[in-house]
């Protein structure tokens, strides 16, 4: 091969890649532009836990909210979430603001990364991975732009795929073991979306190729069964529960997340489907039969509300990443698109009419920018605290002793208070208010009066937006009280 043929290469498959990844990191830092914190409730709460587990040097510790409940392996099923970013805090030296900030598109670009390698081989690697820079993300069902564990999960799913297309070793099927082991103890419903895109591609392999079927099966079967016996109990009780139906969560909008990840986006999928299936072979009919049924769990609990809610709920960025990468496989055969370069045989074609497939396919790539990117630019999410209410927070971590351990505070903002000054919080809003969380609105807004309702509850610290009058609290900080003895 000569330089000439080296540079073309270069220049057809890794400068789309470049300008891919690109804008991944650009789709997935769009909500951290101008707002330097965590942005969702669960980003506070993973933060919470993993300084909790680092405070206490064990992966047994403390509830960071409450303090009443212990969490261990078997009751926090996010643990190796925790456990990766805990031991990456404590080997890079790097801000807990930095890594919120910037390692969501860190993440999602190598998950762009692994989507052209599992579709480079079949000739739609920079197609997909275009498509997987889009998914979006949505306070309901999350997505790449939040450091959560179902972002992360998400980068697996090719390299399963990968794998278990085009290796039939022992380390592949070792590999996709550690996959599936590890998602398990990030976060279960990823490994159990892993499993169901591989499950028809096992299948497939049953007759002809039963070794590579059966490595595959012991590969996604032994995770549920040896090292996690809970996930398999909690997979067993989730079963028995199929039969009832489970409420939809109104903030999960199946339409508008289509309508958000484009129209176009599942037409081109609609036409790789097709592409894939005359095209014949495993691989193709793996893919295809994949999506297809990582498409229908999700659609039967929407319509019918047979399942598991939380599976759901973030099943469906994996159903995403699946129509992106098939979505490619359309792109990949309109920019194969190809016209005679002659009419009858006197007459050359235009340049442009030679071209039309690679025409076809730039205006594609830019009509789904022109509709997608405005929507990930103007997705509603919402900021927990301001840059004041996180100075306040890191003061009083830094200057109120150990003696004052719980706070009553605005409960809006109370998870992340409790995520960054280690202290116990009253009550706290995760997804709806509740009674005590009405209790202490009214105490904050009434001017802290009850001073029997802060011993009785436990409650030595007071941060306020409302002015405290109060003879028996100190103010120590500008809206920061503390109880006195």
């Amino acid at each position: 091969m000569n330089l000439s043929s080296v540079r073309k290469i270069a220049w057809q498959e890794y400068l789309p890649l470049v300008l891919v990844m690109a804008l991944a990191f650009y789709v997935a830092f769009i909500p951290h532009k101008s707002y330097p914190f965590p942005v969702h409730i669960d980003e506070w709460v993973h933060l919470a836990y993993i300084e909790s587990m680092l405070h206490a040097k064990s992966i047994t510790y403390a509830d960071p909210f409450f303090g009443e409940k212990i969490m261990t392996l078997s009751s926090n099923l996010e643990t190796g979430f925790h456990l990766f970013w805990a031991t990456f805090h404590q080997i890079s030296g790097i801000s807990w603001l930095t890594i919120f900030r910037y390692f969501p598109g860190v993440i999602l670009m190598i998950t762009v990364l692994s989507v052209y390698v599992l579709g480079r081989r079949q000739g739609f690697g920079w197609e997909a991975a275009f498509f997987a820079a889009l998914i979006p993300t949505t306070v309901g069902i999350l997505g790449p732009a939040l450091l959560v564990p179902v972002a992360m999960g998400l980068l697996f799913v090719p390299l399963a795929l990968f794998l278990a297309f085009n290796f039939k070793t022992i380390w592949s099927y070792l590999a996709i073991f550690v996959f599936v082991s590890f998602l398990l103890t990030m976060h279960a419903p990823s490994g159990i979306c892993l499993v169901i895109v591989l499950i028809p591609y096992i299948l497939i392999n049953l007759k002809g190729n039963f070794k590579h079927s059966l490595g595959l099966i012991l590969a996604v079967a032994v995770p549920f069964l040896i090292p996690f016996p809970w996930i398999f109990n909690l997979v067993l009780h989730t079963f028995k529960g199929l039969a009832t139906p489970k409420p939809l969560a109104t903030y999960v909008d199946f339409p508008r997340l289509i309508a958000n990840y484009g129209y176009l986006t599942f037409i081109l999928c609609l036409l790789g489907a097709m592409v894939l299936a005359l095209r014949g072979g495993r691989k193709a009919f793996g893919l295809v039969l994949g999506l297809f049924l990582i498409v229908m769990v999700m659609a039967s609990f929407y319509s019918l509300h047979y399942g598991v809610p939380i599976l759901y709920e973030r099943g469906l960025m994996f159903m995403i990443l699946m129509v992106g990468i098939v979505a490619g496989v359309g792109l990949m055969w309109v920019k194969n698109i190809r016209l005679p370069e002659r009419v009858g045989t006197w007459l050359k074609a235009p340049a442009v009419s030679r071209h039309i497939g690679k025409v076809l396919c730039l205006a594609l790539v830019v009509l789904t920018l022109v509709f997608c990117l405005p929507e990930r630019e103007n997705e509603p999410l919402y900021h927990m605290i301001e840059a004041q209410d996180y100075e306040t927070f890191v003061w009083i971590e830094e200057n109120v002793g150990d003696s004052y351990t719980k706070a009553i505070v605005n409960p809006w903002k109370a998870t992340a208070f409790a995520a960054v000054t280690g202290k116990n919080v009253y009550t706290r809003i995760h997804g709806y208010s509740g009674p005590t969380d009405e209790e202490a609105y009214i105490f904050l807004e009434n001017g802290c009066e009850d001073t029997d309702f802060l011993r009785e509850n436990g409650i030595s610290i007071v941060y306020s937006e409302w002015e405290c009058d109060n003879p028996d609290l100190l103010e120590v900080r500008d809206n920061v009280y503390l109880l006195q003895e």
